[in-house]
């Protein structure tokens, strides 16, 4: 059994709890789809955690971005989180150049996609494995969903649109709509995404992520201090309160 978390999205609060919930769970094997930062208040300290923690990580588009420059499509909220978390996680001169070098190291060493018995880990797509967002509505585009399952052998994990549910390619499932439970079967490609645990945008404010167990999927609900990190939000002038108000929704 292991664990997939996704999007945590500098959200301490909301990564503990989901790490309390893995623990209880009595679950060792955790992998991470990416963008451990970005938006939120403490992108150091999640990195630290996730470091310890995690035993494959998928390269985000916002870890992409801190590493090699932010793209013309960032919208100027995310950009302005951006340019304060690549400060705060490499030019802080209150810590040592040391720290500050093998964080990039750890960064840097993050894959771009991994293939690991027989299943496939992005953070956005099979075609653009970094970039690229399948969104719910997506599954009415027949043309972008053909090209997209014409890259994945068969399952496929991914985050980036903080959506959970499952595409297959002529529809999209919630997780709701499955009792939260998806089993793989054995003439199916799916795209499978976990959700987000430090930003949901699908109407539920708790952090979600995913166990498998090579044949199972759940996906798993988790209450934390929304609260607390709103308020670390709000202190930080160059995070746009935004980016706190819209945890309180899950959008």
């Amino acid at each position: 059994m292991k664990a997939i978390i996704s999007d945590i999205h500098g959200n301490l609060e909301a990564l503990r709890a989901v790490l309390d919930d893995i623990d209880s769970l009595g679950i060792k094997d955790i992998l991470c789809l990416g963008d451990v930062v970005g938006y939120g208040p403490q992108p150091r300290e999640c990195l630290d955690i996730v470091q310890s923690i995690s035993q494959i990580n998928i390269l985000g588009n916002h870890e992409e971005a801190v590493l090699h420059g932010i793209p013309p499509n960032f919208n100027p909220r995310a950009r302005r989180a951006l340019e304060w978390t690549r400060k705060v996680l490499f030019e802080d001169d209150t810590e040592p150049q040391e720290t500050r070098d093998l964080r990039r190291k750890f960064l840097l060493s993050f894959k771009i996609q991994l293939r690991v018995e027989g299943v496939s880990y992005v953070h956005g797509s099979p075609r653009d494995p970094t970039r690229e967002y399948v969104l719910p509505r997506d599954a009415l585009d027949k043309k972008k969903m053909k090209e997209i399952f014409a890259k994945l052998e068969d399952y496929c994990f991914c985050g980036h649109t903080h959506s959970p549910g499952v595409f297959v390619e002529d529809s999209f499932t919630c997780p709701s709509d499955m009792f939260d439970l998806y089993m793989l079967g054995t003439d199916e490609k799916a795209l499978i995404n976990v959700g987000s645990v430090g930003q949901p945008r699908d109407g539920d404010p708790r952090a979600c992520y995913v166990t498998f167990d090579g044949d199972t999927v759940v996906w798993r609900r988790v209450e934390y201090d929304i609260e607390g990190c709103c308020r670390k939000i709000y202190s930080i002038p160059d995070l746009d309160s935004f980016q706190a108000d819209r945890l309180r929704e899950g959008r």
